[in-house]
């Protein structure tokens, strides 16, 4: 079957309005825990912090950036795990226990010289909204909590941890016209 096709396909369901807001993004924000893992935290004897990460994610990282859309991560938590991941990725810009996501969101907007309507943010939970209230495409997974799901644009088929980046990722992708390109690279090696 065609690329184009099968890209088509994938994507039927979404709306002109989803397509149009996923077109204008130049940056696309995430939250960790519930959105890059399932949420889930494992500690060992030795106090060692333990998290499982969708390696599908990362590589719509470097898709992202070399189509010149910029990634972050604004997280509530402070993780030397997390950094790292982060880190490792190339992610532009990572901030680690924030507790106002909001006011950050505005601080990195004001520094990359974005509107709101330029972002696409990725979140979970209640610290999430003040985000998903302002950007310009709102997505949570299909695990987020129940009241902060109506605050999205878009809920994602996937649960966090299984891949909701690289959906998004994808999206954007799409809906700028990159990503039949993004998948004949591969097709053509």
């Amino acid at each position: 079957m065609e690329t184009e096709k099968i890209i088509q396909d994938h994507f039927r369901d979404l709306s002109d309005q989803i397509l149009a807001r996923a077109k204008v993004i130049k940056l696309l924000i995430t939250d960790v825990d519930g959105v890059l893992t399932d949420g889930g935290i494992i500690y060992d004897n030795e106090e060692m912090e333990y998290k499982k990460f969708n390696v599908k994610d990362g590589l719509a990282v470097k898709h992202l950036k070399q189509h010149k859309i910029l990634v972050g991560a604004i997280t509530g938590r402070a993780s030397k795990v997390v950094e790292n991941r982060c880190e490792e990725l190339r992610f532009d810009f990572h901030y680690h226990g924030v507790k106002d996501k909001g006011k950050k969101l505005e601080e990195v907007l004001e520094t990359m010289e974005l509107q709101f309507e330029e972002v696409a943010y990725i979140g979970d939970d209640l610290i999430d909204l003040p985000v998903l209230a302002k950007v310009g495409l709102a997505v949570v997974p299909q695990d987020a909590v129940g009241y902060v799901k109506p605050q999205a644009h878009i809920v994602t088929q996937a649960a966090g941890g299984r891949g909701v980046f690289r959906e998004v990722a994808d999206l954007i992708l799409f809906a700028k016209g990159h990503l039949p390109a993004v998948i004949n690279s591969y097709l053509e090696k």
